[in-house]
């Protein structure tokens, strides 16, 4: 046996001795089953079961995840030939580039330079900020300054893991992070809640990481016992008033203001940057002032953004020009930044053409999301979809049905698997052109694998297939429905683009479900209020059921809030609850463009930028005539919300 194995190749020496292993008692499930439990086992790390069932599936349609799986629950005992091997076998596959990224990280927590610099070069995805801690660790161990490189990366202390923490430990040591970089990662890691970061960040700097805990975690604690005399003190009675700032407003202020006589001013700023972080999250009328108080304070990313925004809510162009241009590059670049920075601009030449503004509109007006289209707009252009293009072939389509790496994609999506599904389908589109990526579409469509019918066409760049970008599928029930309420049927299909990407059977982390991702309590709601007395959740994934209690809901909230799209497509994702809770911060009426990026709620704020754009587009494919954004966004006001009080979240 030693013999015959010594001449198979490591993966398929492994594959036969797994194939020993034997089940405990019989099981007859069949092989997708089997695959399934593989998929488990290898998740929970359970080396046993994997091998038992990798065992089962050695003929199975989908080899190289087997393998995958298999190997997976020993990554950490696995040779370098073991990891060639499977490279080689499925060289050029979406998995082989998901199993790199796993020995890559193995690699680089052995400080394995040599090798982990050979094979980082081939992870082609590259989207792993682990790896991308390691690479810069590679290269300071090299004698090369990352510094800069690393600010610009280490900004989410939540994600740091291993990886990224050895980074600021190396730099630390290496002299490429000063006491100033240090600090301004604890601070980043208490306006993120990221204790562990924190604490060793600390250590780093022969600072006490039990009370570094505390400013996070027990901040009034840390406020009781005053600023104290080093910098250590201070930074850390900083980082406390900011999180105290977080749960009492007041209290912060109060504690900051405290302790003035005993910091710097350069201190005090940055206490007033996490206040008018947190009263920035609360729309609270204070911001403004908070944010005017610092001057002078290293702001973190998140609030620059917030100083800019709240300057926005203000309608202070000076401040949102002013804020803008401090960001650094990675943020000015961004649509969102680019539009309000020419929107300032404008504002200082009011009524007469500005050269500068325009400059910038035009470098994101050729863009089809909610700035592109705003900025579209402001050159004079309001959205006229083009006429259809050639439509794809058969021959083309047929092309994309033959391709390996979207057959596996639609069977992972067969089997309930949509990550493993969307990964695959995304590694096949990365090389496409326009017109594959149209057929890749069309391909999807006639597969009912909406959400990449839509993702993959929206890649286009100079063919643009609107139908497979906007599509209308059960119209036959959407239209009786929005016509029998008075419902915008555009603003409808835009929100059910968003929420769901057509997925029947969505699910979301909370519950909601199905095409409009109503909750199960928002359905007996409603179903109740318009009498639909033999509902019960488990016809939720019923389009029909779907659709009728979603936009009665859709409807209720909308006719409590003045029938603003924007409004409604906000409480429609955050709850009314929230939404009347934002709006009675309003002093004056807003911009909806205004209004839409001032939502404190991340995930709401792209929500309803999405909404209203896709609502956007499907108005002028139903309408056939030119659309404006920024008329559907129209002004919001800052009227009390009539809004029932007891109105549930949708989602």
């Amino acid at each position: 046996m030693l013999c015959v194995a010594s001449a198979l190749s490591p993966l398929a020496a492994l594959a036969q001795v797994s194939a020993t292993v034997t089940p405990a008692a019989p099981d007859t499930r069949s092989e997708d089953d089997a695959f399934l439990l593989l998929r488990d086992a290898a998740r929970k790390d359970d080396v046993e079961k994997a091998d038992f069932y990798a065992g089962r599936l050695t003929n199975y349609q989908i080899p190289s995840y087997v393998d995958y799986y298999r190997l997976k629950p020993r990554i950490k005992q696995l040779t370098e030939a073991q990891f060639r091997d499977y490279l080689n076998r499925y060289k050029g596959s979406a998995i082989a580039d998901r199993f790199r990224n796993d020995w890559l990280l193995e690699l680089g927590r052995k400080r394995d330079w040599v090798v982990f610099d050979e094979q980082y070069p081939q992870f082609a995805l590259d989207d792993d900020t682990q790896l991308k801690c390691y690479a810069l660790m590679s290269r300071a161990a090299k004698g090369q300054n990352v510094a800069s490189e690393a600010r610009n990366l280490l900004v989410s202390p939540p994600g740091y893991g291993e990886a990224c923490g050895s980074l600021i430990a190396a730099l630390a040591q290496n002299g490429q992070f000063d006491t100033n970089d240090l600090w301004a990662q604890i601070r980043l890691a208490g306006q993120t809640n990221a204790t562990g970061p924190a604490r060793r960040i600390a250590l780093l700097l022969g600072a006490s990481d039990a009370k570094m805990a505390q400013a996070i975690d027990l901040p009034a604690l840390v406020l009781a016992k005053g600023a104290g005399a080093s910098r250590a003190d201070h930074e850390m009675y900083l980082v406390a008033v900011g999180r105290m700032a977080k749960s009492t407003l007041k209290l912060g202020v109060v504690a900051l203001q405290k302790a003035s006589a005993q910091l710097t001013p350069q201190e005090q700023a940055i206490g007033w940057a996490s206040l008018a972080l947190q009263a920035s999250y609360a729309l609270a009328p204070e911001a403004f002032e908070y944010w005017q108080k610092t001057n002078g304070a290293p702001l973190t990313q998140e609030q620059m953004q917030w100083k800019a925004r709240i300057a926005l809510r203000e309608g202070n162009w000076p401040l949102v020009k002013a804020a803008i241009q401090a960001m650094p590059a990675s943020l000015r670049t961004d649509p969102t930044w680019v539009y309000w920075l020419a929107r300032a601009q404008q504002a200082e030449t009011p009524g007469r053409p500005n050269p500068q503004a325009d400059a910038l509109y035009r470098t994101i007006a050729d863009q089809s999301n909610f700035y592109g289209l705003l900025a579209n707009e402001e050159l004079g252009n309001h959205l006229v979809l083009p006429p259809p293009g050639q439509p794809v072939s058969p021959t083309e389509i047929a092309a994309m049905a033959a391709n390996p790496g979207l057959q596996r994609a639609l069977k992972f999506f067969n089997m309930r698997l949509r990550f493993e599904g969307t990964r695959e389908w995304n590694w096949e589109l990365r090389s496409m052109t326009d017109r594959q990526h149209l057929a890749a579409a069309e391909f999807a469509r006639q597969n009912n694998v909406l959400d990449r019918m839509v993702n993959t066409s929206d890649r286009t760049r100079l063919e643009v297939d609107y139908t497979q970008r906007y599509p209308t599928p059960h119209d036959d029930v959407m239209h009786p429905a929005t016509q029998t309420l008075g419902l915008d049927k555009a603003w409808v299909y835009g929100l059910i683009r968003q929420e769901s990407r057509f997925i029947m059977d969505a699910q979301s982390h909370v519950g909601a479900s199905g095409l409009m991702q109503v909750m199960p309590s928002t359905a007996r709601y409603v179903a109740k209020k318009i009498g639909l007395t033999d509902f019960v959740t488990e016809t939720l994934s019923d389009v029909r059921t779907n659709v009728l209690l979603g936009t009665n809901y859709l409807n209720m909230v909308l006719g409590g809030l003045d029938g603003s799209q924007v409004l409604a497509s906000a409480a429609y994702n955050a709850g009314p609850g929230r939404l009347r809770i934002w709006r009675a911060t309003m002093t004056r009426p807003l911009e909806g463009a205004v209004f839409a990026e001032i939502i404190p709620y991340t995930e709401t704020r792209g929500y309803v930028k999405n909404v209203m754009a896709n609502a956007t587009y499907y108005a002028a494919l139903f309408e056939k005539s030119p659309q404006s954004l920024k008329a559907r966004l129209g002004t919001v006001g800052p009227k009390n919300s009539a809004v029932s009080a007891d109105l549930p979240s949708s989602n």
